[in-house]
């Protein structure tokens, strides 16, 4: 089976899989079918030869982030209503979401085939083979080494920059969280610790005279 067909084979289970979220009513169904959307884009990028990126999306999207997703719908149990939707209106921005992505795609697929068009006739007009040499080839970073070599040199700053808002953001959603009430007995271990062993025990007599 060659590359190009188990492309196709992902891209369409990836397509099939994307309209079954956005179509069922069941959200734990909606999710189960988001992550095998994920888990289909990650083995497109990996035939692409984009290794970094397709565990990435493994492990950041489909072991964090969908994960999260399921157990916040399981545990929230979302009870499905009957809702009145207008369709005209929602075909209305499907329409024009799809003419964007749709013109989008086509100017990308128009500059790929200038491009290559142009590297062809190069190649034509030089009259000599495209000679690879595998030594070099070899001696080069993989594409992980490289996306951390530019990463952490050339954009070290808006990579921290990055972890600290998603520090500050860790925080903020710590705090929104607590719940501050008045009037809640808590557990105050100094007093605990301070207290006289003697005021503790208290022997009573129960014997009846």
């Amino acid at each position: 089976m060659t590359s190009t067909t188990l492309f196709w084979i992902f891209s369409i289970i990836s397509l099939i899989s994307a309209c079954m979220v956005v179509s069922l009513s069941n959200a734990v169904y909606s999710v189960l079918f988001l992550i095998i959307v994920f888990c289909n884009t990650a083995s497109i990028l990996l035939l692409l030869g984009a290794e970094f990126l397709s565990f990435l999306f493994l492990i950041v999207y489909v072991g964090a982030i969908a994960v999260l997703f399921l157990f916040v719908v399981m545990m929230l149990n979302v009870k499905i209503t009957d809702v009145k939707i207008n369709y005209s209106t929602i075909f209305l921005i499907g329409l024009f979401i799809s003419l964007i992505l749709s013109i989008q795609i086509w100017t990308l697929l128009q500059s790929d085939l200038e491009a290559y068009s142009n590297i062809t006739i190069s190649l034509v007009n030089s009259g000599f083979p495209l000679i690879t040499s595998w030594i070099q080839e070899n001696n080069l970073p993989s594409n992980t080494e490289s996306i951390g070599l530019i990463l952490y040199t050339s954009y070290s700053l808006v990579f921290i920059m990055c972890a600290f808002i998603l520090l500050l953001a860790m925080i903020g959603s710590i705090v929104l969280t607590m719940n501050q009430r008045t009037g809640v007995k808590k557990q105050q271990i100094s007093l605990q610790l301070h207290r006289n062993q003697n005021k503790v025990i208290r022997f009573l007599n129960l014997r009846k005279n």
